[in-house]
């Protein structure tokens, strides 16, 4: 049993399990928003939350403290330009991992993970269907959406009901 062992070791060894998030890190960095198994994402967000939190402060330090892990000078540029400052004032949380659902061929869950300054839409899921509203058939619109009233030019007498059946 697995009790209070953290971290997930991914069907790797430990070099190639650095090697891979790292760049995943890295992609994340770059493009704000990457598609990846659920695990991967999970295991992701902890090793990149750490490298956020340092890029809120741009100094010597911290840069080299984040280049040791990413091993990627444009990662570097684009993290203390543009994902540090925006994060600024975030207390942690950098990153949302949402789920996507099996992928076909051998059915891993998969999930998108996102930098969450950056993306505010939400991903909409492949087979999903937006949810229809079912709508009071016209109550509430707007004068100038709803169709024009056709007035008769001859009101009705007061004989000629219309719809009434004998």
């Amino acid at each position: 049993m697995r009790h209070a062992v953290k971290g997930r070791k991914l069907g790797r060894t430990a070099e190639h399990r650095r090697a891979t998030l790292a760049a995943l890190s890295r992609a994340l960095i770059q493009h704000k928003r990457i598609i990846t198994t659920l695990a991967k994402a999970k295991e992701l967000r902890r090793v990149i939350e750490p490298i956020i939190t340092r890029a809120k402060v741009d100094s010597t330090h911290n840069r080299r403290i984040a280049f040791a892990f990413l091993q990627d000078k444009e990662a570097i540029k684009e993290l203390f330009s543009t994902v540090g400052p925006k994060a600024k004032d975030r207390p942690g949380g950098y990153t949302r991992v949402i789920r996507l659902g099996r992928r076909p061929g051998d059915g891993a869950e998969m999930a998108v993970i996102e930098l969450v300054d950056f993306n505010d839409a939400k991903p909409t899921r492949p087979g999903e269907r937006r949810k229809r509203t079912r709508r009071g058939g016209g109550k509430g619109r707007s004068p100038a959406r709803a169709k024009p009233e056709q007035t008769p030019e001859t009101p009705p007498s007061s004989g000629e009901e219309a719809g009434s059946g004998s």
